[in-house]
This record gives C-alpha cells, sequence and structure tokens, in this order.
C-alpha cells in the first residue's frame, strides 16, 4: 500500500504546475533544515535557469514595531532567493554538495510595507558554479545579487540590494 501511495504522490506532484512544485520543494528544505525560513512563509513566484524570484508576504509575524518587514525577513528572503537555483540543481545531480553562504551585505534603501519580491539573475552562473564544485571537488564561491521590491507600494523601485557570497563543495 505505501508503494502505492508513493506513485500516487509522486504524480501528483509531477502534475502541479512548476511554481508550486518549487514553493513546496523550499518548504520541505526548510521545514527539515531551516525553520526560520519556513516561519517566513517563502514562495516561489518564477524560476528558470536564468532567474529566481521568491515572494515573502507581508504577514504579522514578519513584520517589526514600525509596520515595516523585520530585517531579518529581509535577509531570509535573499537567502533563499540567492540559493533556490544552486538548491534545486544540487538536488537534480544527485551529487552531495555542501551549500553555504559565507557573507553577506545588506543595503536598506526604503521600508518594505507590503509583500516583498527577492530577484535574483545570476541563475546561469549560479548553474555553472554547481556545475565546477562537482567536477573539482574543490571549494568555490561566488557573489550573488539579490534585488528586494515591494510592487504594491515603491513598483520597480529596489527596497533593499543584497550581495551573498554563495559557497559551495562537493563532498566526494
Amino acid at each position: 500500500m505505501s508503494t502505492l501511495s508513493q506513485t500516487v504522490g509522486k504524480q501528483l506532484y509531477q502534475n502541479l504546475p512548476t511554481k508550486y512544485r518549487d514553493t513546496i520543494f523550499v518548504r520541505m528544505i526548510s521545514f527539515m533544515k531551516i525553520p526560520m525560513l519556513y516561519f517566513v512563509s517563502p514562495t516561489v513566484t518564477e524560476i528558470s535557469d536564468s532567474h529566481c524570484v521568491i515572494k515573502i508576504p507581508f504577514l504579522k509575524r514578519n513584520r517589526n514595531h514600525l509596520n515595516s518587514m523585520y530585517f531579518a525577513v529581509l535577509a531570509a528572503g535573499a537567502d533563499c532567493a540567492g540559493g533556490l537555483i544552486a538548491m534545486k540543481a544540487i538536488y537534480q545531480s544527485g551529487k552531495d554538495v555542501a551549500l553555504i553562504f559565507k557573507d553577506f551585505k545588506a543595503d536598506f534603501l526604503k521600508r518594505a510595507e507590503g509583500d516583498t519580491y527577492f530577484h535574483c539573475n545570476e541563475g546561469a552562473e549560479v548553474l555553472a558554479l554547481v556545475q565546477k564544485a562537482i567536477e573539482t571537488g574543490t571549494r568555490v564561491e561566488m557573489p550573488v545579487n539579490i534585488v528586494a521590491k515591494v510592487p504594491s507600494k515603491t513598483g520597480d523601485e529596489p527596497v533593499a540590494k543584497f550581495v551573498v557570497t554563495l559557497s559551495l563543495k562537493y563532498k566526494k
């Protein structure tokens, strides 16, 4: 019976639209390994080999005392957007690659007072970095740029900019 339920579950999962599958992927990984990220409820709105967009909702638990998004929640969104393409590539490779962020730089430009979207447009470079880590077996690093926007309040104008250094190492 469990084999049947696994097969049915896998078919249901595969028939979901990609953005829902990717949101489930992010939430499962975060629930199991990064509970704080799960708590802020990230949603994948777009993902491809070239870019990724993560939405963090403007919920009461994600706000600070000034009724704007708490800076740690903004950091969590940047973390997710900067690492999701690499996480998916690692998962699909079936290899044991450790992913961590070596450093983090943030420029907070405006208050985020609505659902915040985190854009990472360096997917091709991230995919190449994952492949390089697997091929060389050495630690490889790359700075990744993420831009946060609140379209409902500031349109296309950024509310924050982040640079995180993605660090990968293939564990043979």
